[in-house]
């Protein structure tokens, strides 16, 4: 599952972020990211994913 959530946030980074922890800091702290760039988006929402 986490392949799948990981493959979703390449795509679409808080897509994967709120897969893993809904709506929360976390999801809006990647949306902020995202925003200001796409790659900034992806780690975070990487890393997100592997912490948990």
């Amino acid at each position: 599952m986490d392949l799948i959530r990981i493959l979703l946030s390449v795509l679409l980074p808080p897509l994967g972020v709120f897969l893993q922890v809904g709506i929360g800091g976390a999801f809006w702290l990647n949306i902020l990211l995202t925003l200001l760039g796409y790659i900034p988006g992806i780690v975070h929402a990487v890393w997100i994913i592997a912490r948990r």
